[in-house]
């Protein structure tokens, strides 16, 4: 029986091999509903910017459909600059039916890789301003810990005037206010 090959950590060839700018707008194809971006930044323990990660975002579109052909690819990558910021511009998904029924609030999904990392990390992005939905959304409900649920959650910043809305949204790597990342 052939031996297991360890893991390795992942990158830093991200920029390398893996930045295409133009891949963090998924409004590229035309895609119908409100335009919003998603920016932040990657925090190691320290609170220092990751220079070299790289996010990818999945998502529904604006009517909480996985569905595509309708000029909405739902995917987007974007990797992080020298001071650990990346921004994603998208447009704001709908809350997703499941197949028994329950409903999840509008969120996207992030998977993070960066150096250091043995595998990459997944977690979500909620929208603050979608309160009432956030309490009802099944996944949501299932983090314990209210602190580590508020990590999930986007603000809403005021944007320039003519711009689409913009929420924040950190991840952070480990320490105080640790993203909430799933174990999937």
């Amino acid at each position: 029986m052939p031996a297991l090959t360890a893991s390795q950590t992942v990158g830093p060839f991200f920029k390398f091999a893996l930045d295409h700018p133009a891949w963090a707008d998924v409004t590229a194809g035309g895609a119908e509903g409100e335009r919003i971006t998603i920016a932040g930044r990657v925090l190691d323990g320290d609170g220092v910017g990751v220079p070299d990660a790289m996010l990818e975002l999945w998502q529904a579109d604006a009517a909480g459909r996985y569905e595509r052909g309708s000029g909405f690819r739902g995917f987007g990558r974007a990797s992080t600059d020298e001071d650990g910021r990346f921004a994603f511009y998208t447009v704001r998904p709908g809350a997703v039916t499941e197949p028994g029924g329950a409903v999840q609030a509008p969120h996207v999904a992030l998977t993070i890789f960066a150096r250091g990392l043995l595998h990459h990390l997944i977690t979500r992005v909620y929208f603050a301003d979608r309160a009432e939905d956030n309490e009802r959304d099944p996944v949501l409900r299932s983090i314990a810990d209210p602190a580590a649920r508020e990590t999930l959650i986007a603000v809403r910043e005021n944007g320039a005037a003519g711009t689409p809305a913009l929420f924040r949204f950190d991840v952070i790597l480990q320490g105080e206010r640790e993203t909430a990342f799933f174990d999937v």
